[in-house]
């Protein structure tokens, strides 16, 4: 940055105004061969020079040491960094303040010294202008080129992530100051300088024809000057404009196109700076998302395959079950547990339905699903075993307001009997086409994880051949349509018995296939899960078949 300003300052000195000055032709009075003049005029720019260069250097002390730091790869304490930071923005400012503060000091020191020594007013005024457009271009080329030194070569060892905008108390070059400044260096300092060239040279010079030669010369030379500077400074902010832009653009189309890794290099605190730190805080939260994302595809898979693959065969049973989920996973459970090799003809069935859905209810029926098999595979009455495990899950729900609904059944074909726990669960249905009546096979226990203290009780219902056996979620009943209305428990009976006929698979299609008329074009908002158990009008007994 000191070098970059020193630049500035040398192309302003020696450049423009040499050239400015040979094409004008114009000397100053010979009050420079006065003893304090020239000893002040000797003296004054190395002072100025030195002056600059010295603050320059004491207000970068601490961004040389947060550099060293780097460089040698220790730790850099957090207000060394925080005040590291804070100069190294707000230091294109100072800079240019300090450039501007010593040629308006020269602008002050060389027209009081042409006024106190009596030269005319016209000096006295080419000096004070002098001095003060060359301040101007000065600050201008500085405000350019320290900002390009700041974001190509400081920025990305101080802010390799980004954060401009997040720092604190310091002044921001925004798009619009970098416009104004173009405009300025480009339009109004050239206008400005030809105007006081014409000035100076009309009020100097009596000769006509000598004065329109020194004008004519005068005018190219400046407009020469001026165009490499406004090419410079144009391609400079072009340059820093673009190349962000082009980062941004590049990131925008990996997001297109599901990459989320790459990042954009974020080194100005402009709005352009602001942008770039948003789309990679996006992209950061796409990454998680689709992580995420991918982790539930994978416990999709995983609670998947908790489910029954297939519907067990079972004398005089026809089976079908399904669970589908509102998310990615899901609190509804169904399972088919096994029984003894020597229990013929029978068969546990639960299903399930833990309180809201997602990913911490899926948690919460996998540990009950665990829970349940474990105990299911001991001996004990339906109930016991209900009680067993609600007494281990209340233990792993406590204060967490969670719990599960649950119907627990067991039915033996062969002898035609159904027995049951219901654990807060709806009731299951038991629809005997022949009749065309519904009977609930109900119950009023408390769901588990409610009490460790709940009691239940085992029912047992006579099944008759043909009967149809539903158990279901909520899900199923409660599901809305656009308008708002709920499918109902009457719409869902009324499927059965127009599909009663069919297999146990045709009619749980059936269902679902209402469902989805009924719900479209809304998602589901529970999950949703049903099992169809169909007694058979013919029951295995031996080896051979026995009328029902």
């Amino acid at each position: 940055m000191l070098v970059a300003n020193f630049l500035a300052n040398f192309f302003s000195v020696f450049g423009v105004n040499a050239l400015r000055f040979s094409a004008e032709r114009w000397s100053e009075a010979k009050i420079w061969t006065y003893t304090i003049p020239y000893w002040i005029d000797a003296l004054f720019a190395p002072f100025a020079f030195a002056f600059v260069g010295g603050m320059t250097l004491i207000y970068e002390k601490p961004i040389r040491r947060y550099l060293n730091t780097i460089f040698k790869r220790t730790s850099a304490s957090p207000d060394l960094e925080s005040v590291a930071r804070r100069r190294l923005l707000n230091e294109p400012f100072v800079l240019i303040a300090l450039d501007f503060s010593m040629w308006f000091l020269s602008a002050i020191t060389y027209s009081t010294i042409h006024w106190v020594y009596g030269s005319s007013t016209n000096i006295v005024l080419s000096a004070l202008y002098h001095s003060l457009s060359t301040g101007i271009i000065t600050a201008t080329i500085a405000f350019f080129l320290l900002e390009h030194i700041l974001q190509k070569n400081l920025a990305p060892h101080f802010f390799p992530k980004g954060g401009l905008h997040a720092i604190p108390k310091t002044l921001r070059i925004r798009i619009r100051t970098r416009l104004v400044a173009l405009l300025f260096a480009c339009n109004l300092i050239p206008l400005i300088s030809i105007i006081l060239v014409v000035h100076r040279i009309t009020i100097n010079v009596s000769d006509t024809q000598i004065g329109l030669e020194q004008l004519r010369l005068a005018i190219f030379t400046n407009a020469l000057i001026f165009i490499i500077i406004g090419i410079f400074l144009t391609g400079l902010v072009a340059k820093n404009l673009s190349l962000p832009f082009g980062q941004i653009i590049q990131t925008l189309q990996g997001v297109r196109n599901g990459k989320f890794d790459k990042k954009v290099r974020v080194t100005s605190n402009d709005e352009i700076g602001y942008t770039g730190d948003v789309i990679n805080e996006m992209t950061e939260g796409l990454q998680e998302r689709d992580r995420i994302r991918r982790s539930l595809s994978i416990a999709k898979e995983v609670q998947q395959h908790l489910l029954p693959a297939a519907a067990p065969t079972i004398q005089g049973l026809d089976i079908a079950g399904k669970s589908i989920y509102c998310e990615e996973t899901g609190g509804d459970y169904f399972d088919y547990l096994p029984m003894d090799k020597n229990e013929r003809g029978k068969i546990k069935i639960v299903v399930g339905d833990v309180s809201d859905h997602g990913i911490a209810s899926a948690l919460l029926m996998t540990t009950a699903r665990a829970f349940l098999r474990q105990r299911a595979s001991k001996a004990g009455n339906l109930n016991q075993i209900i009680a067993d495990v609600n007494r281990q899950l209340s233990r792993e729900v406590e204060d967490s307001g969670r719990f599960m609904t649950l119907f627990f059944c067991e039915i033996d074909s062969l002898n035609r009997i159904i027995r049951w726990v219901n654990a807060g669960h709806d009731p299951a249905l038991a629809f005997d086409p022949d009749s065309a009546i519904f009977e609930e096979l109900a119950g009023h226990s408390l769901p588990l994880g409610v009490s460790e203290k709940a009691a239940y009780q085992e029912f047992q219902h006579k099944l008759r051949p043909g009967q149809i056996l539903l158990i279901g979620t909520d899900g199923i009943w409660e599901s809305q349509n656009a308008r708002g209305q709920m499918f109902g428990k009457a719409r869902f009976r009324h499927v059965i018995s127009a599909h009663a006929r069919e297999t146990a698979v045709e009619i749980l299609q059936a269902v679902i296939d209402e469902l989805n008329r009924f719900s479209h074009p809304l998602g589901k908002e529970d999950d949703v899960t049903l099992v169809v158990i169909k007694v058979a009008s013919l029951l295995f007994k031996g080896s051979g078949f026995s009328s029902s």
